[in-house]
């Protein structure tokens, strides 16, 4: 993982998929494979998937893990998908959504039939006789997963798709589930696929404790995710310098998953209050340790709120366009600032897991300091510079070489050995 940079998908959404199954198949994911060239002229070398299996709605209510949704296609398609991905050097996760299933699944429709205690009832978790339903949603019936047939289940649809090509796993809502589930399951998994990578999805808890725990490769930075953006609107970057102090402290135990936007908050462009601090947003991504991830369309400014309500998600889960010449033409320049961040970022691949020190801290202002074998990287902050109009285009750095600047901001290596002793 130490070279990969993931573009993440949430596949409904991007090939216009209808809201709810249909009857007979439509084949979408090569549309993906369109978009191949793009996401390698973007820097990334990983494609993470969303939801690919068949489901009612959204994905997430799954019906079937070994049938692909047919809204996109079949089995063929993605093992297409992953040939054309492999050929270019681009690894492909897919998103194991194993906490609960839809209520349509047909296990779930044989323990309303025969009852909580039956053979199909255990699969699932009640509360009298009704089924618990995933943070209220109704539509979503959380498994049991003391269930050693449900620990099998899973095991079996992640080593089914890992005889198929793919590289890793992103674990749905892991932060609901007890992560002696993956200390069971991934053993045997592992036996078959000892290359793969499992990622679990963290929004809040101990994340060090349940990589211990679980058996997991990582979790996803929720507390930095919120740090990057909530300190720049806030002026408040001693926030920030708390979270890199905590995530420097993950790095003892793992890498954790990096991100400033993805499937289910609102777009980095519609968070912050001033679009001038979308770069610095980005510079920290690919600046500080971590697997960084870019939610397709960020990487063009696009903008969309997250709403709590049905449907609440569609805004940051867009349909994207045929072929990257239909993108609007303004997106090109913070796509071309992603191409230059994540340039750096392959030059000094070390920064994947490098501590970063935090210096002359005050509200507005920074200094990060990251450092690995010897090497070494700036990136200064200063927002006061943004009060200018327009603000300057980076910050004047002695004894340094500048490799990436933009207003209020700049990333810098030292000039020469004796700079980067003193």
């Amino acid at each position: 993982m130490e070279h990969v940079i993931w573009w993440q998908v949430y596949p409904l959404g991007f090939v216009g998929a209808e809201a709810t199954s249909i009857e007979g198949t439509e084949h979408r994911l090569d549309r993906m494979v369109d978009w191949f060239d793009y996401l390698l002229e973007l820097g990334c070398n990983g494609l993470s998937l969303g939801p690919v299996f068949a489901s009612s709605t959204h994905g997430y209510d799954t019906i079937d893990h070994f049938r692909i949704d047919p809204r996109l296609g079949e089995t063929e398609d993605l093992e297409r998908l992953i040939a054309a991905a492999h050929d270019r050097g681009i690894k492909v996760m897919l998103d194991g959504v194993f906490n609960h299933v839809g209520r349509d699944h047909p296990k779930f429709r044989d323990a309303l039939r025969d009852g909580p205690t039956s053979e199909a009832g255990q699969w699932f978790r009640w509360d009298g006789d009704k089924p618990v339903a995933f943070e209220g949603h109704d539509i979503l019936v959380t498994l049991n997963h003391d269930n050693p047939a449900v620990q099998q289940y899973i095991g079996d649809v992640m080593t089914h798709w890992l005889d198929r090509g793919i590289d890793a796993w992103r674990l749905d809502a892991a932060y609901a589930i007890d992560p002696s589930l993956f200390r069971t399951v991934l053993p045997p998994v592992r036996e078959r696929a000892p290359a793969a990578w499992f990622v679990g999805e963290m929004i809040h808890g101990d994340y060090e404790g349940y990589v211990a725990a679980s058996g997991l490769d990582s979790v996803t930075q929720y507390e930095l995710w919120k740090a990057m953006w909530s300190s720049l609107n806030d002026e408040n970057l001693f926030e920030l310098g708390h979270a890199i102090e905590r995530n420097n402290g993950m790095l003892e135990a793992f890498v954790p998953a990096t991100f400033v936007g993805n499937h289910d908050v609102t777009r980095i462009a519609s968070t912050l209050s001033d679009e001038r601090m979308i770069p610095i947003a980005v510079a920290l991504l690919f600046f500080l340790a971590g697997v960084p991830s870019v939610y397709y369309g960020d990487e063009q400014g696009f903008r969309g709120v997250k709403e709590e309500r049905v449907g609440g998600d569609d805004a940051i889960r867009p349909v994207f366009p045929s072929g990257p010449d239909e993108l609007a033409p303004y997106g090109r320049g913070l796509f071309e600032l992603h191409q230059a961040l994540i340039g750096v970022r392959r030059r000094h691949s070390w920064l994947h897991s490098a501590r970063t020190e935090v210096r002359d801290l005050s509200n507005r202002s920074a200094t990060l300091i990251s450092r690995s074998s010897g090497e070494e990287l700036i990136l200064t902050i200063d927002l006061t510079l943004l009060d200018s109009e327009p603000a300057p285009h980076g910050l004047v750095a002695a004894n340094r070489n500048v490799v990436a600047s933009g207003p209020g901001w700049s990333i810098a290596e030292p000039a020469s050995p004796a700079a980067k002793s003193s």
